[in-house]
């Protein structure tokens, strides 16, 4: 007998699927506890390596273009490969694909901790990122089929809020490490460095074990191949806009660069028709263009993106501001940072509460406010650079964090608040690799502004005018902020 000829009637109406391998998968709090884990890691990993770059260089006489890499090769096959991973996930099933890329991702940062020069480090975290792309959406992906109502609410909003907390506590966890340097008497030297990778090797150890026992099976019940195409093209697109961003100042703007950057809009335009191509045969796509025509969707990724650019470009930036402008040291670096890890944490546990009384408007609020902490960042920096500290950054950052705190988990709520259940690996994918993607994008754009004008105008002036840029981003997330649905679900 078919598979389709004793499949409920409901199915054909989008109504909740029933899984073959469990009737009614749950998420408990340490399932929760589990995969929240696996999302922290590599967000955290993604920045954490910001306050390491003066050691690495140190260390591995890496220069400038190959720092670039170790960075970018991480974002890019991360963002690459990350509606991949979701897609996978849905057909072999998600607990099978986070065990996969826990693993894998345990022994890259092994790789990478243990590279005995640049070109290593910089393949290692290429396979890194690769690990993180398998691991990350079967995250959100869990939370939408395993949950619902309340409980989905909530977990989201946790998951929001360690998203952002995680892409701040990196830094800070980087600047302890390095300091700390408790390798040096095995590595000598600088070599300080490794522990920010070798540190992810016994919390993938325990993510393994609590994984296995407490993170329920899901997968879809209708399991789409892997579209090749789309796959191909995803992948042009992502690495011929970052690649050529990310490398180009460092490298001197090579013929390369600008080929690729004029490739980009082609192989843009050519992805989008072999997507939509697909769906109007019937076919499931890498990225469904029927699902980017869920209202909640479009609208929240359209925020995601400014809000994402902004945010990865200035962690960026103040970690270099801060350790050659100001010549901080890596410790003082990253816990500089702490006034806005409290204050996103103080703001993502008001923002469920806040949300019900008011709904997407407290995304608004919080834009709004980081406007404000963004504006008085920049004045102190201008007023009183030359002997700035930590006191000095704690007024501004504070604000500006407790403002991201109310934004971000609201919007990871309100951009998958419309995907069906059978559909949660592709939306989960979706909404990483743009959150991803814009990331990288930041670190390329701002952090490519700000090297750029520094030797001329000194770190001061362009730490003030990457600000500025910023600002406009936050600007730009606040009003359209105001065309989300206005209840959240």
């Amino acid at each position: 007998m078919s598979e389709s000829s004793v499949r409920p009637k409901t199915y054909a109406t989008a109504a909740p699927v029933v899984r073959h391998d469990h009737p009614a998968p749950v998420l408990g709090a340490l399932g929760l506890f589990t995969v929240l884990l696996g999302a922290a890691l590599p967000l955290i990993d993604f920045f954490i390596v910001n306050v390491a770059l003066p050691t690495i260089d140190h260390d591995l006489a890496a220069g400038p273009a190959l720092l670039e890499l170790v960075v970018a090769g991480y974002g890019l096959s991360y963002a690459v490969l990350l509606v991949l991973g979701g897609r996978l996930g849905d057909m072999a099933g998600r607990r099978r694909l986070f065990l996969l890329g826990m693993a894998a991702f345990g022994l890259t940062s092994l790789a990478c901790g243990l590279a005995p020069n640049a070109w290593t480090l910089v393949g290692a975290r290429v396979a890194q990122g690769a690990a993180a792309a398998l691991m990350l959406p079967q995250v959100l992906a869990t939370i939408q089929a395993a949950t619902s109502g309340h409980r989905r609410a909530r977990a989201m909003s946790l998951y929001g809020a360690t998203a952002g907390l995680s892409m701040v506590a990196g830094q800070i966890l980087g600047g302890v490490l390095v300091a700390a340097a408790p390798l040096s008497s095995v590595f000598g030297g600088s070599a300080g460095w490794r522990s920010v990778f070798l540190v992810n090797v016994p919390v993938a150890a325990v993510g393994l074990i609590l994984a296995a026992r407490a993170v329920p099976e899901t997968r879809s019940e209708r399991p789409a191949p892997v579209d090749v195409p789309g796959t191909l093209l995803l992948a042009v697109s992502l690495v011929t806009l970052l690649a050529p961003l990310t490398e180009g100042r460092a490298a001197g703007w090579p013929l390369w660069t600008w080929v690729s950057l004029a490739l980009f809009p082609f192989a843009a335009v050519a992805f989008y028709r072999v997507e939509r191509r697909a769906d109007r045969r019937g076919l499931v796509p890498l990225i469904p263009p029927s699902l980017l025509r869920l209202d909640s969707l479009r609208r929240g990724l359209a925020l995601v993106v400014p809000f994402s650019i902004g945010f990865g470009g200035f962690m960026f930036v103040i970690a270099v501001a801060l350790q050659q402008g100001l010549r901080l040291g890596p410790a003082e670096s990253g816990l500089s940072m702490a006034p806005m890890a409290v204050a996103f944490f103080a703001a993502s546990l008001a923002g469920p509460r806040l949300v019900r009384r008011y709904g997407s408007r407290v995304v608004t609020a919080g834009g709004l406010i980081q406007a404000v902490g963004v504006v008085v960042l920049a004045l102190t920096v201008w007023r009183e650079w030359s002997g700035l500290g930590l006191l000095g950054l704690m007024p501004g950052l504070a604000v500006a964090g407790f403002g991201q705190g109310l934004q971000l988990p609201v919007l990871f709520r309100i951009v998958l608040s419309d995907v069906p259940p059978e559909r949660a690996g592709v939306g989960g994918g979706v909404m990483t690799t743009t959150q991803q993607a814009a990331l990288a994008l930041g670190v390329a754009t701002l952090g490519s502004l700000f090297l750029a004008l520094a030797p001329g105008s000194g770190m001061r002036d362009a730490l003030i005018v990457t600000l500025l840029v910023q600002l406009a981003a936050v600007a730009l997330t606040a009003l359209l902020s105001l065309r989300l649905p206005r209840t959240v679900a």
